[in-house]
């Protein structure tokens, strides 16, 4: 990785966190709670970059079609980050088979 590859994820990581600045307060408790939800689960699709800007894309649709963040995904924020990541392998599962032991097991 080469310096300019980390400038770049920095100014791309300050242009996310200024999106998610810009949502109404509700919306950012949601997205904060779901943020450490996802960073704590792991799934490796969490480094590819694409997962956090797709919520912050679907909480801004949201909001312009003025919907509480509720009604877009329910009252259960853990059970909506699983569903968004349920195809997705985990750190988890990976360290899992690195073991020997069946994939997704960690996840039972």
């Amino acid at each position: 990785m080469s310096i300019q590859d980390i400038i770049e994820g920095k100014k791309q990581w300050r242009a996310h966190v200024a999106r998610v600045k810009a949502l109404p307060p509700d919306y950012r408790i949601v997205y904060k709670e779901m943020q450490k939800y996802l960073f704590k689960v792991g799934p490796v699709s969490l480094s590819d970059g694409s997962l956090l800007p797709g919520i912050v894309d679907f909480f801004e649709e949201g909001v312009a079609g003025r919907k509480g963040v509720l009604e877009l995904i329910g009252t259960d924020v853990a059970a909506f980050c699983d569903d968004l990541i349920k195809d997705s392998p985990t750190y988890a599962d990976a360290y899992q088979e690195s073991l020997g032991g069946e994939p997704g097991a960690a996840k039972r």
